[in-house]
C-alpha cells in the first residue's frame, strides 16, 4: 500500500533507512517494473543497524535478483551512511517502517557534563527540534531524518504509532513546524494488531514536499475498521489496501472515512492531528424501540432505513408489509420462513438481478482475451492488475454493490 500511495518510477531513487530484511526495496522494484520499468535499474538505498538482519536484507535482494542496491550497517539517527561528498544523499522516494518509540541517542555526559551523543548531520537533519535524549520516542527523529534526505518535490511514506500525532512537549513543537511548512500530505489510520511485536494502531504518514508551500490542509483518512481477522493477527484485505489509495489519490471527503482538514481547523487544535478530532467513524447508536418489544409489530424507521433497497424495488415494500393498526408500526405479509423466497420470486428484484448478471458477463468477455494470450514472458501482477481494475470500473456504477465486495472475490480467487 505504501508504495502505491508514493507510486515510484523509472527515473526515481528510492531509500529505507530502517530497512530491516529489504522487502519494501523490493516491492518498490517490483513496483517500478510491473509499471514501464524495464528492468534494468535498480537505484536503491537502504541503513540497517542490526548486522544480522542487514546480512538477511543483501541476501534477500540476490534472491529476487537485484545486485546494485546499496544497503549500509549502521544505526541511522547517529551514523547516516549515504553521504556523498560531504553532504546527505538526497532520494525521490523515501519508504520506511521504523521501530516504534526506541531511545533517542543517550542521555550520557562525560566529565564535563557534555553530552556524549553526538549524531551527524545534526543541525541539518533535526532542525525542528529534539526530544530529550534517553526517551522513547524517536519516532519523529526518524521522520525528520527521512524529510532531510528527500529531493525537493519528493515523497516519504512512513508506518508512524499513534503518538506521534497527539503527544505534547518537544513531539508537538516538531509537529506544529511540519504542519506550519505544509509538508505533511495525508494522515491515515490504520487497525490495532496489524505488526508483529506490537498490538497498538498505527497510522501511515504522508509527506509530499512538492507544492509544500502551497498546501493548505491535510487528507486524513480513518481507515481502522477495514480489516480481517489472521489468526493472532488482524490483516487488510486486498479491498481495504485499494479503497486507501483510491480515497488518497482523489481527495475526496467520505462520510466517517475521509475529509480534507483546512490547517486552520487544525491550528485551532494546536496542531493535534489525533484522528478522532477530524472524522466521527463512530457506528450510530442501535436504538431499540420498547413499545414494538413489549407490543408487537415493526417500527416504520426500522423500515425506512431500509430506503436504498425500496428505491430499487418500491413494490415489495408494500408486498412484505402491512400496517399492523397501530400509527408508526406495520406487520409482516408474509411468513418470515417465506422472506427469502418471496424476494427472489419478485420481478423488480428479478430485473436487477439480471442487470448484475449482465454487468459480470459484459467484464468476462472483454477479459477472457487477456486470459487465452498468457504466454512464457506474461507478468502475472500486471495481469491481475488489468483484470481487477476493469473490475472495479464495470461494478462503479451497480447500485446496491460495494465494487470493492467484487474485487476482494476476484483477489480472493487469484491468491
Amino acid at each position: 500500500m505504501m508504495v502505491r500511495l508514493v507510486k515510484p518510477e523509472q527515473q526515481h531513487s528510492v531509500y529505507d533507512p530502517c530497512v530491516g530484511s529489504g522487502g519494501m526495496l523490493i516491492l518498490a522494484k517490483e513496483y517500478i517494473d510491473e509499471h514501464g520499468g524495464d528492468g534494468t535499474r535498480a537505484d536503491l538505498c537502504g541503513q540497517e543497524a542490526n548486522g544480522t538482519v542487514w546480512s538477511i536484507a543483501k541476501m534477500n535482494m540476490l534472491l529476487h535478483g537485484i545486485s546494485t542496491a546499496d544497503l549500509r550497517n549502521e544505526d541511522t539517527l547517529a551514523e547516516p551512511q549515504h553521504v556523498e561528498g560531504g553532504e546527505l544523499m538526497r532520494f525521490d522516494r523515501v519508504l520506511s517502517n521504523p521501530p516504534f518509540s526506541i531511545n533517542w541517542g543517550t542521555a550520557d555526559t562525560d566529565r564535563a557534563g557534555q553530552s556524549v551523543w553526538a549524531p551527524k548531520f545534526r543541525a541539518e537533519r533535526f532542525r525542528y527540534g529534539e526530544v530529550p535524549l534517553g526517551s522513547k520516542k524517536a519516532d519523529l527523529m526518524f521522520l525528520q531524518h527521512m524529510l532531510a534526505v528527500t529531493r525537493d518535490g519528493g515523497m516519504i511514506a512512513t508506518v508512524m504509532p499513534h503518538g506521534v500525532l497527539f503527544r505534547g512537549n518537544a513531539e508537538a513543537t516538531i509537529r506544529k513546524s511540519l504542519v506550519k511548512r505544509g509538508y505533511i500530505k495525508a494522515i491515515i489510520g490504520l487497525p490495532a494488531n496489524l505488526f508483529y511485536g506490537t498490538g497498538i494502531p498505527a497510522c501511515l504518514i504522508v509527506l509530499d514536499k512538492k507544492e509544500a508551500a502551497t498546501r493548505s490542509g491535510i487528507f486524513m483518512i480513518d481507515a481502522s475498521r477495514g480489516f480481517m481477522k489472521d489468526g493472532p493477527k488482524n490483516r487488510l484485505r486486498e479491498m481495504d489496501i485499494h479503497r486507501i489509495v483510491d480515497v488518497f489519490r482523489r481527495g475526496q471527503d467520505v462520510p466517517k472515512y475521509a475529509r480534507m482538514v483546512s490547517r486552520d481547523e487544525i491550528e485551532k487544535n494546536d496542531c493535534n492531528l489525533n484522528l478522532p478530532r477530524y472524522i466521527d467513524s463512530t457506528e450510530p447508536e442501535d436504538l431499540q424501540d420498547i413499545s414494538a418489544h413489549l407490543l408487537g409489530g415493526i417500527p416504520e424507521p426500522d423500515i425506512d432505513a431500509l430506503a436504498q433497497y425500496w428505491e430499487l424495488f418500491p413494490g415489495l415494500r408494500q408486498r412484505l408489509f402491512a400496517p399492523s393498526g397501530r400509527p408508526g408500526y406495520s406487520e409482516l405479509q408474509t411468513p418470515s420462513s417465506d422472506i427469502r423466497s418471496t424476494i427472489f420470486a419478485d420481478a423488480e428484484f428479478a430485473a436487477f438481478t439480471e442487470i448484475v448478471h449482465a454487468v459480470f458477463a459484459r467484464w468476462q468477455a472483454d477479459n477472457l482475451p487477456h486470459l487465452k494470450s498468457i504466454a512464457a514472458g506474461s507478468k502475472p501482477k500486471a495481469l491481475i492488475e488489468t483484470l481487477s481494475e476493469d473490475l472495479l470500473r464495470a461494478f462503479a456504477g451497480v447500485r446496491l454493490i460495494d465494487k470493492y465486495d467484487v474485487y476482494q472475490q476476484l483477489m480472493v480467487y487469484w491468491t
